[in-house]
């Protein structure tokens, strides 16, 4: 997300609701979702076996965003103040057998190379804040994702938090596979 502080991301969590982990493979992203209504709460956390400079030039390439997440139709800066950017962007995702799309204007602050604070200014979803830390362990660095996602009533109703969470994963796989890409070269 959509990074997940990136995207306009299909995450979802909650306070009161229960709580559903998704995993993946041997390097696992664990997503932790939470949903109470048409809340979502989400956490994670997960390692990319790259400097802290390599993983934050792909996590806040946001004009190149749709080539690397899989569900993003469009990415641009539209435009800069210093280091708080406004981006806009389009995403898509299924639920069940209905096709959704996602347009959504982004305020992000960044604070290279350890943050990425995203707010929704306006768009389709009711509301998306997402912080994004990203700390060095010397050759690996940890990133740490938590935010909140409001959706209108009919998508809580539709969309699961067992959805969120694996669409969740992929958007932050891809990101570590462009991580991984780029270092390669």
């Amino acid at each position: 997300m959509r990074a997940a502080a990136i995207s306009c991301l299909f995450v979802v969590a909650s306070w009161a609701g229960p709580v559903f982990a998704a995993e993946a493979g041997e390097q696992e992203i664990v997503v932790h979702v939470r949903k109470e209504h048409t809340s979502y709460e989400i956490s994670f956390e997960f390692t990319v076996p790259a400097t802290i400079e390599q993983t934050w030039n792909v996590f806040s390439d946001f004009d190149h965003m749709a080539q690397i997440l899989s569900n993003m139709d469009s990415s641009r800066i539209v435009s800069r103040d210093g280091d708080r950017i406004t981006v806009a962007q389009t995403s898509h995702g299924k639920i069940g057998l209905i096709h959704v799309s996602v347009d959504g204007l982004r305020e992000i602050v960044l604070t290279p190379p350890t943050e990425i604070r995203s707010h929704l200014i306006k768009g389709d979803l009711k509301e998306s804040d997402f912080t994004t830390t990203l700390h060095s362990e010397g050759a690996v660095t940890r990133v740490t994702v938590h935010g909140k996602l409001v959706v209108t009533p009919w998508v809580g109703v539709a969309l699961g938090a067992e959805r969120v969470a694996a669409q969740t994963r992929q958007q932050y796989q891809e990101l570590r596979d462009e991580v991984m890409r780029r270092k390669a070269y």
